[in-house]
């Protein structure tokens, strides 16, 4: 049995950083759906996904993922993704995922070229 997934999110600056935790598929994607339009929602000019403590990640999950890319870019806000494991890395190249929503090694490599190379 996997722990329950969750999200957690704390304010860095002008971003917005957002951890995801435990298996996205077809069965949590409904709660990642709920909980991150409710951290976009929170206005943040950009919104960094740490998705080190994703175990397993299907299409469904994948959908999430750019499903919360469309909300922040029609809530004008920058999402992008960070410290992604590797296989999920192949699965955003193989995808083409990695093309429309950027990925940065860290959160705060990330945060620093949002906030310093004027991403945001």
């Amino acid at each position: 049995m996997t722990a329950e997934p969750s999200v957690q999110a704390r304010t860095s600056g002008p971003c917005l950083a957002v951890q995801l935790i435990g298996e996205m598929d077809y069965e949590t994607a409904p709660f990642f759906r709920e909980r991150l339009l409710e951290e976009i929602a929170r206005g943040q000019r950009c919104v960094v996904l740490e998705l080190s403590g994703v175990t397993f990640c299907d299409s469904a999950g994948l959908n999430v993922l750019l499903w919360a890319w469309q909300q922040a870019k029609k809530a004008g806000a920058v999402l992008v993704l960070a410290s992604v494991p590797a296989t999920l890395q192949q699965m955003l190249a193989m995808t083409g995922v990695d093309t429309v929503v950027r990925v940065y090694g860290t959160v705060a490599e990330a945060e620093d070229e949002l906030v310093v190379g004027g991403g945001a």
